[in-house]
């Protein structure tokens, strides 16, 4: 089968287990689940549908049992509604969506604050050197004038290239 079949079969799949838990499964073990995706194979054979469970351990393990009580129930619903020759299996999973959020959030606040941590550091921090260690127009000139003291004393660089040669013609008379 095509894969945008299947992905229409899995659609149609999460809107009516979704209906069946609001309106016909009627289990006081049963919390607040909320269908968050439905994978069906590629021979649509077997289905997986992820739930989540507002709650905590006690509530996700009372809706799990329920889900899987009302598994031939749903099954048949399905099968009825959708028309299908061959009905999938069920295979009810909880999603790990909601702690795998949580947990993620955690890592980012825990970045956020050492990223404060780095930044009250850097704000108390003080230069090794001076705090300007460019130099200024005013250091340049005195430079520049000692500069020119020591250029009076040499010969200057035309004086040390006339100088190298000797006078030497290189041979011609």
């Amino acid at each position: 089968m095509s894969s945008g079949r299947v992905r229409r079969v899995a659609d149609r799949f999460q809107v009516v287990v979704a209906e069946m838990l609001e309106r016909r499964i009627k289990d006081a073990r049963l919390g607040f689940v909320t269908i968050t995706d439905v994978r069906v194979t590629g021979d649509t054979q077997h289905a997986s549908i992820f739930y989540t469970v507002l709650g905590d351990e006690d509530d996700r393990a009372a809706s799990t049992a329920a889900l899987e009580s009302a598994k031939g129930l749903i099954r048949s619903e399905v099968g009825k509604q959708l028309g299908m020759r061959h009905t999938p299996t069920l295979e009810f999973i909880l999603d790990a969506l909601p702690e795998t959020a949580a947990h993620i959030e955690e890592l980012l606040a825990r970045a956020r604050d050492r990223d404060a941590a780095v930044a009250a550091t850097a704000a108390r921090a003080t230069y090794a050197g001076e705090a300007d260690p460019y130099k200024h127009a005013e250091e340049d000139s005195e430079l520049d004038d000692d500069a020119a003291g020591e250029d009076t004393d040499r010969d200057g660089p035309s004086a040390s290239i006339v100088s190298g040669h000797d006078g030497d013609t290189h041979g011609r008379a």
